[in-house]
This record gives C-alpha cells, structure tokens and sequence, in this order.
C-alpha cells in the first residue's frame, strides 16, 4: 500500500518549522520598529529642520531692533516652532524671551505691547520679513520659511510677566523654573521627552479647535506623565504613553510648572467638566489608535494618526 503524500512531521520537523516561523515573526515585527522608528524621526527631522547660526543671527537682528525698548532678552534651551499655529505654542516654543524697559511699553495692556512690538519690527526688519502676532508672542517670518517666536515680559518685584495665553491681562511666569523642570524630566528619559513633545504637538494639531491644548498645557501634562517613567526610552513607545497618561492628567486641572498661572489648564473649566472628559476621550482614542497600529505593525495606520486620517 502506497503512502499519501500529504504525511505528518515529525517532532524535529515540527519544532524546526515553529523555529522558522518564530524568526520570520521576530524580524517582521523588528522591521517594523526600525520602520516606525525612522518614520518618527523623518517627522521630527521635518519639524526641527532649522538653522541654528541662522536662528541666532536672526535673533540678534530682532533683538538690535528693539534695544531701546529692551532691559534684556533670554533664548530658549528648547526653542524652535513645532508648528505655525499659536494655539499649539508653549514656553518650549519660544525662542526668545523679550524683557521690555521702556516706560512707554511697560504701562500697555499685552494686546497693545504685542501690537508696539510688531510696529517697531516691522519698521526696523530688513525688507522680506513678515511680523505678527498671536494672543501672546511676536512672530518673524521670513523668506525661506523660518519663523521665530518672541515673548515680550515685564519684570515686577515677584519675577516675570508674560501675556497670558488664556485671558486679557499678564500672567507671573518661571522660564529658570520650567526649563529646570523639563531638562530634569527629559535627562531622564534620555533626552527623549522634548522630541516626544513635538510630536504630539502635531498630533493635536489635528484634533477639533474647540479640543486642542494648548502648548504650555501639553507640556505640563508630559512633565507629570514621564515624571517616574519606567518604559522604554523611545518615541514610538512615549508617544503612546503619553496620550494614554494625558487622558488621565486633563480629567482635572493641573499646575503650571511654569509659574505662569495657577492652574496651566483653566479653559478646559472646573474638574470632570464636559470639556475636560471630551479631550479625555479624544485623546483616549488617539492612545489606542498608535496602540493598534503598532499591534498589526501598520505603518500607514501610524501615519494616519499625523494627518488626521
């Protein structure tokens, strides 16, 4: 009697094809990663694409404009727009911190000082620049695309004053305090938080106007999120997190760790409030979406997360 051809393997043949399969799982989803990896990093490359002699230079140019209205001037340690819309800007955005003198300015309202500044910028700037402002910096566009954000403060007996990004009037600020506290955060996670920062700062971008955080309160939420982080020390995987810790942290309000007000996040309205379990939920789902995506190894559904797809 002549055997099937269809036959069973043996244990050797059976444990030596589990193997296989085993490997060829282990490299897709190592490809992936690397994928994903150098995905982000294309994304961050995009956002950070700036010259630093040039953003320098060009600060000074600002700065020499304004001198006489100026008592001093702080650059950022993590400066560099994320993206061209203010609402997303947060203090790790600015690149410059403008400290006014003149007596004239001093005694202005943020809306009129934001409104001086840009007149003198856009009398003093060489031709080809382009100056406006949002509810609290200065923005200069130039010809190749560049912008750079500057902060006007005031300096009172308790410290600085800033405009505030979420009501008329000025705002107490720490800039020491808050780069101390996100250096820290960042140091320990291998200086991956602030690229993680960026990231889901366009994210947000794309979230409903009425939802999107603002800078300064995804800023404060991530230094609370990766403050006692354990995981591993890369954006595919903080990114997530992130998002999954930031639907948490938005359910009530949280301090500022910049100093600037009493709580970072006070248009969102008292706890539990309907605006908060809104982008509690948004965000919720964006952690779940990225989660998704990196189970089924999805390239395209991580990018769909970027463009609001």
């Amino acid at each position: 009697m002549g055997g099937g051809g269809g036959g069973s393997y043996t244990g050797r043949e059976a444990e030596t094809l589990a193997g296989l399969v085993r490997k060829e799982a282990e490299k897709s989803v190592g490809q992936f990663e690397v994928n994903l990896a150098t995905y982000l990093s294309s994304l961050l490359a995009v956002y950070n694409a700036r010259d630093t002699a040039l953003v320098s230079r060009r600060l000074d140019q600002a700065k020499t404009a304004l001198e006489d209205e100026l008592e001093t001037s702080f650059d950022q340690l993590f400066g560099g727009s994320v993206a061209k819309h203010t609402y997303i800007d947060g203090l790790s955005d600015i690149d410059a911190l403008l400290v006014v003198n003149d007596a004239k300015l001093k005694n202005l309202r943020p809306a009129n000082m934001l409104d001086k500044i840009t007149e003198i910028l856009r009398e003093r700037l060489p031709t080809g620049t382009s100056v406006d402002h949002g509810r609290m910096a200065v923005s200069v566009s130039y010809e190749d695309d560049m912008i750079i954000q500057l902060l006007p403060a005031l300096r009172t007996a308790q410290g600085l004053r800033v405009p505030s990004a979420t009501r008329a009037g000025w705002s107490d600020i720490d800039p020491d305090g808050f780069r101390s506290a996100l250096t820290s955060v960042n140091n320990r996670c291998g200086g991956k938080l602030v690229p993680t920062i960026k990231l889901a700062k366009a994210v947000i971008a794309n979230m409903p106007e009425q939802y999107r955080l603002s800078g300064y309160h995804v800023e404060s939420v991530a230094i609370a999120a990766f403050k006692n982080y354990e995981g591993p020390k890369t954006t595919e995987n903080m990114l997530p997190f992130l998002f999954e810790r930031a639907k948490d942290l938005v359910l009530s309000p949280i301090r500022d760790s910049t100093g600037q007000s009493v709580h970072v996040d006070e248009y969102l309205g008292a706890a539990g409030s309907e605006a908060r379990r809104n982008v509690s939920h948004l965000l919720g789902n964006l952690a779940k979406r990225m989660r998704n995506a990196s189970a089924g190894k999805s390239e395209e559904q991580w990018k769909a997360v970027f463009f609001n797809e």
